[in-house]
């Protein structure tokens, strides 16, 4: 028999609940696509190298997470930052009379822009 632990949400964040191997269990009726829709995810199929592969698996296992959540990670940052740089070319290219200072722009959309 366990021990009751506190149902805190520093319990559950920090693992003390939800981690052990004990409570876990594979479900049997699991809805792909409902899953997939609950968490605004959609399936991809892509060809990466091997060496990519490995690489991004020894990195999420030195982050305690998988290499698929760490390559959502990592399209989510570039796409991020691809879609402020073509903001900030597309302003510049209306706007050739402002200059963006070190510390970001006085202008609110040079704020959002520049992250």
């Amino acid at each position: 028999m366990s021990k009751k632990i506190a149902g805190t949400p520093e319990a559950w964040d920090d693992g003390t609940l939800g981690r052990d191997e004990e409570f876990v269990r594979v479900s049997k009726k699991v809805d792909d696509a409902a899953l997939s829709e609950a968490a605004g995810l959609q399936p991809i199929s892509i060809r990466l190298q091997k060496s990519l592969i490995e690489d991004y698996k020894m990195i999420a296992e030195l982050n305690g997470i998988g290499y698929q959540p760490l390559i959502r990670q990592v399209l989510k940052r570039f796409a991020e930052a691809e879609k402020k740089r073509i903001l900030r070319e597309q302003y510049h290219q209306k706007h050739p009379e402002s200059e963006l200072k070190e510390e970001g722009c006085s202008d609110e959309f040079c704020d959002v822009i520049n992250g």
